[in-house]
């Protein structure tokens, strides 16, 4: 979303724990309203320009994926058999060293995977209410309407698969309203709710956008959104049926446009956005000039994993060294991945191998904690990434992050149809040709392994091994616990003063 155009901060936070509802708004639009703790939303969502700075306001929270210290991506990518949770010490960043050696607790869960989702249903739902009054046309309504509720899809598709049973708010709160005693849901219903969302969006999102438009839903966003949640329900010909209207001819370009490009290592080129495998992509740059007193509170635009992932103290001694930047260390690539990605063409471009760098003379760094000498390479920033603009360069990274791409979805439709089939065949072949690999049988064995190659570190391989039910075997030496870690711990300040009940074994 370009809210960088649009430098309007519309902040709808919904705290389930202490009930409050806090809007900001440009303060020229709000010259009638006074600071009593909530936004009075009939002043505003008047005409098409206002409901749109709202639209902007309700995208922002896709930004958790790779913004902020605890962006989704670092942290989940913590937790799986593919990396550990590093940084420079076990005490650096409570929550995704919880999460990597499965001692998270209440007071440990990072507060804000919880309250900056909610903050997206919570302007989602006001934005849903507010449009039909609108002062625009049938089609602008219709469409605002439909991203809405994808984003509102996508916010709560997040809280269900981290948390389980969750409260379930379709409607805006008010501070009239009894905010201490709203049940969570079950399940289930939560997961009904992202269908129907999704299934009302579809029809009324654009095929294709272009420009200034570039990173906001589209047909084919949502429906692979709708198969990804079909298939973490198990709803395997119904998450089938969604993947192959998006997925078209294995190989081919679907009606979406989407294409696998020919050059894997080419998507993980920081100008190289918006490519025709990206599905949905967040956008993020360095002219927001973000800063460490506003870091991570969602008013910050640039990548977060950037910094986090680069080897520390890294200097490179040889012009033929990759010139990176020294960063955090977090996300060290572990040996069991590293070991398993031998004669992989996409080797290279997913891990960087520093330690053979050092013992080559090219380079040298500074072990930090639980080190392997191998680092994440797709978000992996070099010196000419680094920002001249104001703000912290460390903060300021402009890669994007690709929640949704093609190869993904080629995966989650072989997966969908059971890993049999030709069908489910030629989806896999075709993830391996673009990479010059000869075929293998296909199998769920063969799309698993293949997901662990193609989607290194992109955040999604925690969330695999859960749904395949692999978790306990493949993280139990890490303590993970099935019938527990397969839900995260509802932070502790979010059930005070409230009838929520806190997930089993925390």
């Amino acid at each position: 979303m370009k809210n960088k155009i649009f430098k309007i901060s519309i902040a709808a936070s919904l705290f389930v724990g202490t009930g409050l509802i806090n809007v900001a708004c440009n303060t020229d639009n709000l010259e009638d309203v006074k600071n009593l703790g909530a936004f009075d939303t009939n002043n505003f969502f008047r005409n098409e320009q206002e409901c749109f700075f709202a639209l902007v306001g309700a995208y922002d929270p896709v930004r958790k994926y790779a913004g902020g210290f605890e962006n989704m991506v670092t942290f989940f990518n913590a937790g799986s058999d593919d990396f550990y949770a590093g940084g420079g010490s076990s005490t650096d960043g409570a929550g995704i060293q919880g999460l990597s050696n499965y001692q998270l607790n209440p007071n440990t869960m990072p507060v804000s995977y919880w309250r900056d989702y909610y903050q997206g249903v919570s302007r989602t739902n006001v934005l849903i209410e507010k449009i039909p009054q609108a002062n625009m046309s049938d089609a602008i309504k219709n469409r605002f309407t439909a991203e809405s509720k994808t984003l509102r899809a996508l916010y709560y598709f997040e809280l269900v698969r981290m948390f389980g049973n969750i409260p379930l708010i379709t409607k805006e709160i008010k501070a009239t309203d009894d905010y201490y005693n709203i049940p969570q849901s079950p399940a289930t219903a939560v997961y009904a709710q992202i269908e129907a969302d999704l299934l009302a969006a579809i029809p009324n999102l654009p095929m294709t956008v272009s420009g200034d438009q570039r990173g906001r839903f589209t047909q084919g966003a949502a429906r692979a959104l709708l198969g990804k949640v079909y298939l973490y329900e198990n709803k395997k010909a119904e998450a089938a049926a969604q993947f192959a209207e998006v997925n078209g001819t294995p190989g081919g370009t679907s009606q979406y446009g989407y294409k696998l490009v020919s050059d894997f290592a080419s998507l993980w080129v920081t100008d190289n956005k918006f490519t025709s495998e990206s599905i949905f992509e967040v956008m993020h740059t360095n002219k927001g000039n973000s800063d460490w007193g506003f870091w991570g509170q969602g008013n910050d635009e640039g990548n977060s994993i950037n910094i986090m992932v680069a080897p520390r103290g890294y200097t490179r001694k040889t012009s033929d060294a990759p010139d990176v930047v020294a960063g955090w260390a977090f996300n060290p690539v572990s040996t069991d991945l590293f070991n398993f990605m031998q004669g992989d063409p996409r080797m290279d471009a997913s891990i960087l191998n520093v330690k053979a760098l050092e013992q080559q003379g090219k380079a040298v760094y500074s072990p930090a904690y639980m080190d392997s000498g191998y680092f994440l390479n797709k978000y992996m920033p070099t010196k000419d990434e680094v920002t001249t603009l104001p703000g912290a360069s460390e903060l300021n990274y402009r890669q994007n992050y690709i929640y949704i791409r093609l190869a993904d979805t080629y995966l989650m439709e072989a997966e969908a149809l059971n890993g049999t089939g030709s069908r489910a065949q030629a989806l896999l072949d075709a993830v391996r040709a673009r990479v010059g690999l000869a075929s293998v049988p296909v199998s769920m064995q063969a799309i698993k392994d293949e997901r662990r190659r193609e989607l290194i570190g992109e955040g999604h391989r925690w969330f695999d091994l859960v749904r395949w039910g692999d978790a306990p075997a493949k993280l139990g030496a890490r303590g993970f616990v099935a019938g527990k870690n397969e839900i995260l711990p509802i932070p502790y300040t979010e059930l005070t003063g409230t009838i929520l009940k806190q997930n089993p074994g925390y």
